[in-house]
């Protein structure tokens, strides 16, 4: 640390070091005052969230002897994700209270600069002083206790807003960086989507018309085990949603099964290379081909597909799949309050269109290839750019929090 600066416990900065209120349903409101929840507490952020917005009267704010937050007081979230996370509350409009897992902290202003605790919580020295400290076995939580004594770097003041001054302006650099890359990001695939549509209808006119349900085309449909495998590092690669992409399959952090599993699991169907999965939620829609020289197992909410190859490429129908407008067709009659989900009778009976000579087809997944790969290529530039632009904060506020800035 830095000479001149100080180590205190965050609770010792603070005129006010207190827990939000315990607000239950029936407590709550549609107008009134505002209930600030631990959603709203981002990464130095408030995140207004004003669709989810709950209140509670002027009566029950009597009741139960709520505690008032201000412009500029600082909400600490005990839960994750991460634990410890903070923002400044600001003007609203609305008078407001906290719910019970947000500390309120009401920095006392002749020794911190509140903006300058904002950036130290983003710190990875605070975030790991914060995690361990952190218990619980199903959703981990820091008592207001321990986060009292987290240790708090303090320099004076006047190097407080020198410090707060430089970080402004670097992140507002490096949000619009990162906003330019996720945008090219989007763009990227935007462009692949274009071209993809472009593909199916500009030529259809040509070709042969199909009016049969895709269950017709194909040799198997089949839905598959309603099971999720464990979480090993040996055996068989067991696919699950997230492990579908967009035409391809993503093996990191796949779950794996034993030989026997794999029996017992695949005894309707057995995964061949050339079968598609689909995924039917989360995200549902998306669909991959099985490489050649891969043996997999399915698990939960996956269905595998056959096409007769006499009527398909499997690359071209996992392509015609994915197609916005033929997604747009197969989750028209997704189900699920939260979590879309499609219907096996229904990816039975969709119908796919205009069908292509299968020689046809193969040009078609030759051309859409090299255009994958070149979004793919771009993909991989601006996530590069951005994992760099996320070390650089990490850079900054280790700097920042070590005196060397």
């Amino acid at each position: 640390m830095k000479a001149g600066w100080q180590t205190k416990m965050l609770v010792d900065t603070c005129v006010v070091f207190a827990d939000g209120d315990w607000i239950e349903s029936k407590d709550q409101s549609s107008e009134g005052i505002r209930l600030i929840q631990t959603g709203n507490v981002g990464e130095g952020i408030f995140k207004s969230r004003g669709d989810k917005a709950r209140y509670i009267t002027e009566e029950t704010f009597k009741r139960l002897r709520c505690t008032e937050i201000f412009e500029g007081d600082c909400l600490i979230s005990r839960l994750p994700d991460p634990a410890g996370r903070s923002c400044l509350l600001p003007d609203t409009g609305e008078r407001m209270i906290t719910a019970v897992d947000c500390t309120i902290v009401r920095f006392d202003r002749k020794l911190v600069v509140p903006m300058f605790f904002n950036y130290f919580s983003q710190s990875q020295n605070y975030l790991s002083a914060v995690d361990s400290e952190t218990t619980g076995t199903t959703r981990k939580r820091i008592s207001r206790n321990k986060l009292a004594q987290i240790p708090f770097p303090l320099p004076q003041l006047l190097e407080q807003q020198r410090i707060v001054g430089i970080l402004d302006e670097a992140f507002d650099s490096i949000a619009n960086a990162k906003a330019n890359a996720e945008k090219n990001l989007q763009n990227a695939r935007a462009l692949f989507e274009s071209h993809l549509q472009s593909v199916f209808s500009h030529h259809c006119e040509e070709w042969a018309e199909n009016k049969k349900p895709l269950a017709d085309l194909c040799e198997l449909i089949v839905d598959c085990e309603h099971k999720t495998a464990p979480k090993q590092e040996e055996g068989i690669p067991s696919i699950r949603t997230p492990n579908i992409g967009k035409g391809k399959l993503l093996l990191d952090g796949v779950y794996r099964v034993s030989e026997e599993t794999y029996r017992e699991w695949t005894r309707r169907a057995e995964p061949l290379p050339g079968d598609l999965i689909l995924a039917r939620e989360a995200p549902a829609g998306n669909v991959a081909v099985i490489p050649k020289n891969l043996k997999v197992c399915l698990g939960q909410r996956t269905v595998l597909i056959r096409p007769s190859r006499n009527v398909f490429e499997p690359e071209f129908l996992a392509l015609m799949l994915l197609q916005p407008r033929m997604q747009e067709k197969l989750l028209a009659h997704s189900r699920g309050a939260t979590v879309q989900h499609v219907n096996m009778k229904d990816i039975r009976a969709l119908k796919v269109g205009c069908i292509p000579p299968l020689s046809v087809q193969r040009d078609i997944v030759s051309v859409v290839g090299k255009a994958s790969q070149e979004t793919q290529r771009l993909e991989s530039i601006y996530k590069q750019k951005l994992a760099a632009l996320d070390e650089l904060k990490k850079s900054l506020l280790h700097q920042a929090f070590s005196g060397a800035l």
